[in-house]
């Protein structure tokens, strides 16, 4: 199945990865959002459930493996050519889960990796709907999300 200029949706996964107060970024090796930073994540497989997919696109990306995953929201991500054309479009489940230990490393696809706090996210570009989801994924693991520098701490 092509994914650049598609006849319906794809779909696609991506992983909300919460250290303490971080989150895993990776750095995007190939279109769509080539050289950005993102969520770790990819494309479902025929006959494989979304949880399967999530959990084998966060080990291609970044050889970790995750415990219980949470469904945290679902977002239309629509790319458009020059010409207005639809060059992308997925249908994204995100999921989140929290790190149990390993060292993440890039693989697959991915360039680059980083925990980032969220008072962090302009620095790495972060897409404004990853940051929503991710503000979600906190509140829905009722971890709380520390948007601002603790008293006593530089930033």
């Amino acid at each position: 199945m092509t994914r650049e200029y598609p006849k319906h949706p794809l779909i696609g996964i991506g992983i909300i990865v919460l250290k303490g107060e971080e989150v895993l970024l990776i750095k995007r090796g190939r279109p769509p959002a080539q050289n950005q930073w993102s969520l770790p994540g990819g494309g479902q497989e025929l006959g494989e459930t979304v949880e399967a997919a999530a959990r084998r696109e966060v080990f291609e990306e970044t050889g970790l493996k995750l415990g219980k995953l949470t469904l945290i929201d679902a977002i239309d991500s629509i790319h458009h050519d020059e010409h207005g054309f639809i060059q992308y479009h997925y249908t994204i489940l995100d999921f989140a889960g929290l790190y149990k230990g390993g060292t993440p490393k890039a693989a697959s696809d991915v360039l680059d990796l980083a925990w980032v706090h969220p008072r962090d996210f302009e620095t790495y570009a972060l897409w404004p709907e990853a940051r929503r989801v991710i503000g979600l994924a906190f509140t829905k693991l009722r971890l709380g999300i520390p948007l601002a520098p603790k008293a006593g701490r530089m930033g």
